[in-house]
């Protein structure tokens, strides 16, 4: 039973103390001369000299400038969208222009092209009327008595 407490007495000690890693850590330290917290500390030196010189101190101001930047170049987008709409417009009514010129054109000779068949049916009809009544005086001076 002795070594059996002596074993879960060794256990527990390996387990839970840890005094003697620490113990270990403390003197590694110690011999290095406090290499590391030295390095660390001007490392944080370093960092915080950067973010002081690359960072600005005013960042309210630094805000209100990039959202003008941003507005001005939104204003300016829009300019360039509203002069693209109005050219495509442009170009659309020049294009409408076109074809109601061309439809035109089409309606005019169409226009053309009834007149003078409206003009032959005439010539054709006083034709026909000059006949009858040619035709109809000659009877009329077969039966009159001159």
């Amino acid at each position: 039973m002795d070594k059996i407490a002596k074993d879960v007495g060794d256990i527990q000690s390996r387990l839970l103390d840890h005094r003697p890693i620490i113990n270990a850590e403390v003197r590694y330290f110690e011999k290095r001369g406090h290499r590391e917290s030295r390095l660390l500390e001007n490392l944080n030196k370093i960092v915080l000299e950067t973010n002081e010189q690359m960072l600005p101190t005013d960042f309210v101001g630094m805000l209100s400038d990039v959202v003008k930047r941003l507005e001005a170049a939104k204003h300016m987008a829009e300019r360039v969208q509203q002069r693209e709409l109005e050219a495509h417009q442009s170009t659309q009514l020049q294009g409408n222009m076109e074809r109601l010129k061309d439809e035109w054109a089409e309606f005019l000779k169409e226009q053309q092209r009834l007149k003078e068949e409206v003009d032959k049916e005439h010539a054709k009809a006083v034709g026909q009327l000059s006949t009858q009544y040619s035709e109809k005086k000659k009877d009329l001076t077969k039966f009159s008595p001159l």
